[in-house]
């Protein structure tokens, strides 16, 4: 267990929540002031036309953001898991890889963005007295957008080689000079909005610069110029790996685009006109980005701690963990309601001095639209709490439910009933009701935290044989249907031949050398449901189910480099393709046999029996495919495939064994 994993579990949680909060709130905060930046010297220089104008190019950046953190994550994930793999030169491949699509996709979305800026712009909700102002900054963002897209991506994957402290320099750098030039370009040089765009687009190209210097200074990968050659299998898995990333940001641009042309119809019915709702609701929105930046890294800062606590079964140092992380995020929520309520008018004067009817929709709108934002010191950290310990479903459903599932049809709805007073009821209505989601889901898994599920315990134990009788060192890696009796042959296998059965020991010797309980491992191995897309972390690139898998490859190379032995399942068959004394077999059987089977072992109703085996085997083929790229149960992929109830489960065992040994 290496001293990481030790602090983890025995040092003070405050003095670890801020190692490793501190670096991801600066991260996020720096991303957030990076909008607001422009915004402030907009509002004082041009006006509250020329801040509603880049709330219209708002989503762009958004959308550019999104496909930069796919690649640059997907990479980033990639690379990790390859190093974990021992495959250095297919981790350079993926990164070169990532490279390579950030370069081509941002050109791409350049070239379109220039040709079309007017029309995308009225998709975003713009209004006739808002378009000089949004076309004169757009045209000038899309210049932008190659070296935003690739300075992102490059961020991402530095990040994974080990040297945060420089994708952290050069995000500052970036901010710092943005306000440098903003303050240059707009006051003495008086260049209005085109000046404040310029000043964006230099420190992104700077930003760029500084991180495609650093490709030379890879720590863990060896680069080459042939990594940026594109394969389709590593471009595939870049992009499954990052998608979570890129549905997060674009689900926001979806809000956007909702959100603004709702305020532009119905602001236009009402006294404040379309132009003054679509800019202060956009202010106020990144305003209150902060306080959930600081929310989102403070609970993405426990993220290590109960992750590696709930694995290790030590469930009193994860409920205190979350006790302390939901205290100080409600405290710092509190604070940012009493601003919101008490003070909204100073607030909105940072961005400029406008007219009474301006003034009065900017406080009505941090009044109303963040009346409930007190409840985001619950609804955030519950999100996260779910992602570290590996419960992708509910993750994603607090994670998505307020800006997809409640916030747009609310202001729909609301819109439609109250006018424009309807879209700001809209925003309490959204984090009320998601902080109820949030509050039971939590209860139930703090009421049940550490309760052991005996469903998936075997009937058999994994006691074999020593009594080697192979000649030469063989090892026999077994996938299998579920409740096609294809561990009991392997057990059967191992104990014919006297070599060692690694299943339910695997388990153990893999909890003893991490420290992850066994519980927690048999829940998040060899299983991957269709949400697991979207659970990678807040802190680190990796899921719970892509460490387990680093983890499990180095076991099982380790396993099969010292002895003999039958492995089952967890993508050995691709993990040792390249063992040359590897044979790989895959035992299947039909539905009638398998119900049958798992209704005498586990005690299911035959109904329940086929639910289940078609789920595990979902699962189990889902997690082949996204870690090989391969398909399961394919007959390329093995050896032998056989049915064990053709010859029954006994035979088949005998049968291969007569196989290895005549090989």
């Amino acid at each position: 267990m290496n001293q990481e994993e030790n602090i983890l579990g025995s040092e003070k949680i405050g003095r670890l929540i801020r190692k490793f909060s501190v670096p991801c709130i600066l991260s996020l905060l720096v991303n957030s002031l990076y909008n607001i930046v422009d915004q402030i010297f907009i509002g004082q220089r041009v006006g509250y036309l020329g801040n509603g104008a880049t709330n219209i190019i708002f989503p762009i950046v958004i959308i550019c953001l999104a496909i930069a953190l796919m690649f640059g994550d997907g990479s980033a994930a990639f690379l990790s898991l390859r190093l974990g793999q021992k495959k250095p030169e297919e981790a350079s491949k993926g990164v070169g890889n990532g490279i390579a699509l950030s370069v081509i996709l941002s050109l791409v979305l350049c070239i379109l963005g220039g040709l079309f800026l007017p029309q995308i712009i009225n998709v975003f909700g713009c209004t006739p007295e808002l378009r000089q102002y949004a076309l004169s900054y757009g045209y000038v963002i899309v210049i932008g957008i190659p070296f935003m897209i690739i300075g992102t991506t490059l961020n991402s994957i530095i990040r994974a080689d080990g040297n945060p402290r420089y994708a952290m320099i050069t995000m500052i750098l970036g901010a710092v000079l943005n306000i440098i030039l903003d303050y240059i370009l707009m006051y003495p040089l008086n260049m209005g909005v085109r000046g404040a765009a310029i000043a964006t687009i230099t420190s992104q190209i700077v930003t760029a610069i500084l991180n495609v210097a650093y490709i030379r200074k890879f720590k863990s990968i060896k680069f080459e110029k042939s990594s940026l050659r594109l394969k389709l299998k590593t471009c595939k898995e870049i992009v499954g790996l990052g998608i979570s990333s890129f549905i997060t940001e674009m689900s926001f641009v979806v809000l956007m685009a909702f959100e603004n042309n709702l305020l532009s119809m119905y602001g236009a019915q009402s006294e404040f006109g379309a132009e003054i709702p679509i800019t202060v609701l956009g202010i106020v929105m990144k305003i209150s980005q902060i306080l959930n930046s600081i929310i989102i890294g403070i609970a993405a800062g426990s993220q290590p701690i109960i992750g590696y606590n709930y694995g290790a079964q030590n469930f009193d140092r994860v409920k205190k963990t979350l006790k302390y992380v939901l205290g100080i995020s409600l405290i710092i929520s509190t604070i940012a309601f009493g601003l919101f309520q008490l003070i909204p008018e100073k607030l909105i004067s940072i961005f400029g001095s406008e007219g009474a009817e301006y003034t009065k929709f900017a406080c009505m709108s941090f009044r109303i639209y963040l009346m409930l934002c007190i409840f985001n010191g619950i609804q955030i950290p519950s999100g996260i709490f779910f992602q570290a310990i590996g419960k992708s479903i509910k993750s994603v459903i607090l994670s998505l439910s307020r800006q997809i599932a409640i916030l747009i049809p609310a202001m729909i709805i609301l819109g439609k009933l109250y006018g424009i007073n309807g879209i700001l009821y809209a925003g309490p209505v959204a984090d009320g009701t998601a902080f109820i989601i949030s509050s039971i889901l939590l209860a139930i898994e703090i009421k049940t935290l550490g309760k052991k599920s005996e469903k998936d315990k075997m009937l058999l134990v994994d006691d074999t044989s020593t009594d080697n009788k192979l000649t030469k060192h063989v090892v026999i890696t077994i996938a299998r249907e579920y409740g096609s009796g294809g561990r009991y042959i392997g057990r059967l296998i191992a104990d014919k031949l006297g070599i060692k059965f690694y299943d339910k020991d695997f388990v153990t010797t893999l909890s003893e050398q991490t420290g992850l309980s066994e519980e927690y491992i048999e829940n998040n191995e060899q299983r991957r449901n269709t949400l697991d897309a979207l659970n990678n972390g807040y802190y680190f690139n990796l899921s719970n189910s892509d460490e387990l898998f680093v983890k499990e490859s180095k076991l099982i190379k380790e396993l099969a480099e010292k002895e003999s032995c039958v492995i089952i399942g967890r993508c050995s068959d691709f993990i040792l393709k390249d063992n040359e004394d590897t044979i790989n077999i895959f035992v299947y059987s039909n539905m009638e046999d398998k119900i049958k089977r798992v209704v005498e072992r586990y005690g299911f109703n035959q109904k329940d029996a086929e639910k289940e085996i078609k789920n595990i085997d979902k699962q189990r083929s889902n997690h082949y495919k996204h870690y090989t790229g391969k398909k399961w149960g394919e007959n390329q992929n093995y050896d032998l495939c056989i049915n064990s109830d053709a010859l029954g489960v006994e035979k088949s065992a005998d049968l291969i064994c007569e196989m290895i040994m005549n090989r």
